[in-house]
C-alpha cells in the first residue's frame, strides 16, 4: 500500500510539474505588444517611433528580443552562431497595419509571406514587409515592388544589417 501511494504521489508531482512548465512556454509564444516603453533589442531605437514591420523572437528562457525591423529579426535567426533556444518567431501582417505606425497584428513569422526588395523601408532601410497570406503580400509587390519570398526562402545574404550601403556606388 505504501508503495503504491508513493508511486501515485511522485505520478501527480510529475504532472503537476509538466503542466507548469507547458504554462510557461505558452506564456512565452504570446507575442508582446508595442508600446512606448519598447525598444529594439539590438540598438535600443524605440520601436513606435520608426516606419515598417516590427518583430521578436522568443526564447525558451528569458525574455523576448523586439525589433524594429524584420531584417533584424532575420539577421539574428539566421546566424551560424545563434546558441538559444526559439520558441517562436513573430512579425506583423502588414495587410492589417499602417506602415507608418504598425502596432499589432502579430503573426507566426514561419508562416508568414515576405517581399523583399520593395521601395518602401523600414527603421533600418530596406527591409522584409511582412504578410499573413501570400495574397495579400502578392498585391504588395504589384504595387511597390519586389519579390514574395516565404520563410525558408530568406537567406542571410538577403538581411544584412548595413541599411543597404554597402550596395551603394554612388557614395
Amino acid at each position: 500500500m505504501t508503495t503504491h501511494f508513493v508511486r501515485l504521489a511522485l505520478t501527480l508531482a510529475c504532472g503537476s510539474l509538466l503542466i507548469a512548465c507547458n504554462e510557461a512556454s505558452n506564456k512565452q509564444s504570446i507575442p508582446q505588444e508595442i508600446g512606448n516603453e519598447s525598444y529594439c533589442s539590438l540598438d535600443g531605437m524605440p520601436l513606435v517611433d520608426y516606419p515598417g514591420p516590427k518583430a521578436q523572437i522568443h526564447y525558451s528562457q528569458g525574455e523576448p528580443d523586439l525589433f524594429c525591423d524584420t531584417v533584424e529579426l532575420f539577421a539574428m535567426y539566421l546566424q551560424p552562431e545563434q546558441e538559444k533556444h526559439i520558441v517562436a518567431l513573430f512579425v506583423q501582417d502588414m495587410s492589417k497595419n499602417d506602415w507608418e505606425h504598425p502596432t499589432d497584428a502579430w503573426i507566426d513569422a514561419r508562416s508568414a509571406y515576405y517581399v523583399w526588395g520593395s521601395k518602401r523601408h523600414g527603421s533600418m532601410g530596406p527591409t522584409l514587409a511582412s504578410f499573413a497570406k501570400e495574397s495579400d503580400a502578392k498585391a504588395f509587390a504589384r504595387t511597390e515592388g519586389g519579390e514574395v519570398l516565404a520563410f525558408d526562402q530568406i537567406t542571410l545574404d538577403k538581411v544584412t544589417l548595413d541599411g543597404g550601403v554597402l550596395k551603394d556606388r554612388a557614395m
